[in-house]
């Protein structure tokens, strides 16, 4: 029972023989009047089951890459039942129950939709026009002059006959035998700082090119030990790489992650401890106008190309969204350091124009593993058990970063790209 429905109101009234003062009369009124709506409210809620609502189901793009916007008017969390191997993409939104109607053709890759009710949730059901896979998938909070929640879904063209034939969702298949198939394993890009030419900053008796590369490839076998992931370094020799060909290697391989490892410098060698960059505002606009350059750059993003202001908006919320989820691995990423008890910067989390931040459609992260410069931590670096320690918690960082959501956004592939 409500608490609401046991309130107890005899005290309120009067006995035999007494009478009950204005003010006495007008406190009863209006707490009559706060019940009565507080009961009104409760009702509401229980006959509606608090459950927010399917608003409509945008679509656009073509026949290689297709975006679904699924409006909503609460926030959601997504499930993939079926992922185009037979014909359709099922996905479940939980918390939000369908609006009447909604079904209908699809654009591109969807040949025909619809949104059904299952429980508190709710299922949008897709048969493909062609074969096709998620690409990617993530929930956008209220923003950029929208009051609602969007769950964007973007398919892309497999080039493979769809297996037709069968209206059944085929047996679940656990979280760990998806996350073993190769197709589904993030890919990370792990970028060993300077290199060749450039040694970067130097030490008592160091490079940061030698440190940095050391750390990627125990960062690569962490990660690889564990089987949940794609790791690819962009040196794995002492070789110079420019840096925008860091960067473009990995957009080029639809990375999930990049993260470049670097060792700081500093003039006062007591100055100690790991800090984590992101891209910053500034740095934004500079991405942007560099992406913008040329006939070329709604094909370089996967975006229409057929309205220059839309893409442009797009970039922008792509831009956003991968700016985003680079914040949450640089939380992510200091909570592992800080808990493994590794020094860090006072003012940890950065923000900078950097270059090898600069993808806009790649979250990204810059890692200053400590300072070269101070003898403590250069002896940290250059130590195999030490690094060990410290690249372990860097690794349950990138497992924490796939593993928990941020405000809905799930293990999806890298930011946005389409028509949101």
């Amino acid at each position: 029972m409500n608490g609401l429905s046991r309130l107890d109101l005899s005290s309120w009234l009067p006995g035999p023989g007494r009478r009950l003062s204005a003010r006495a009369w007008t406190t009863l009124t209006v707490a009559l009047i706060v019940f009565g709506v507080a009961a009104l409210a409760a009702g509401r809620g229980l006959a509606s089951g608090a459950v927010g609502e399917v608003m409509r189901v945008r679509f656009g793009g073509d026949g290689e890459r297709t975006r679904v916007v699924v409006d909503l008017d609460r926030t959601s969390r997504g499930e993939i039942i079926q992922s185009g191997d037979d014909g359709r993409i099922v996905v479940t939104l939980s918390g939000v129950a369908p609006s009447r109607g909604l079904n209908g053709t699809g654009v591109g890759l969807v040949r025909g939709w619809r949104v059904t009710g299952s429980g508190l949730a709710s299922r949008v059901e897709m048969d493909l026009a062609t074969s096709a896979r998620i690409e990617r998938r993530f929930l956008l909070p209220p923003g950029d002059g929208i009051a609602h929640y969007r769950y964007v879904i973007d398919l892309k063209a497999t080039g493979r006959p769809p297996i037709l034939g069968t209206t059944r969702a085929p047996a679940r298949v656990p979280a760990e035998a998806r996350s073993a198939r190769p197709a589904d394993r993030p890919l990370i890009f792990i970028d060993a700082g300077h290199g060749g030419r450039d040694p970067g900053a130097q030490g008592q008796s160091s490079n940061e090119s030698d440190i940095t590369l050391a750390a990627a490839q125990a960062l690569k076998q962490e990660l690889e030990r564990t089987g949940r992931y794609r790791v690819r370094l962009t040196r794995d020799t002492d070789a110079y790489v420019a840096l925008h060909r860091r960067v473009a290697i990995a957009r080029q391989a639809d990375a999930d992650l990049f993260i470049s490892l670097h060792a700081d410098a500093g003039p006062d060698p007591a100055t100690r401890g790991a800090s984590v960059y992101t891209l910053s505002e500034q740095g934004a606009g500079r991405a942007v106008r560099e992406f913008t350059r040329g006939d070329n750059w709604q094909r370089s993003l996967n975006l229409p190309g057929r309205d220059a202001s839309v893409d442009r908006i797009l970039l922008d919320m792509t831009q956003r969204a991968t700016q985003n989820r680079s914040a949450q691995l640089a939380r992510t990423l200091l909570s592992e350091l800080e808990g493994a008890d590794q020094p860090l910067l006072r003012r940890s989390h950065r923000d900078a124009g950097l270059a090898i931040l600069l993808a806009p459609d790649v979250p990204a992260v810059l890692l200053e593993m400590g300072f070269i410069t101070n003898p403590e931590d250069e002896r940290m670096l250059n130590d195999a058990r030490a690094r060990r320690r410290l690249i372990r918690a860097v690794a349950q960082g990138i497992d924490r970063y796939f593993r928990e959501p941020a405000g809905g956004l799930q293990m999806a592939s890298n930011g946005a790209a389409g028509q949101p």
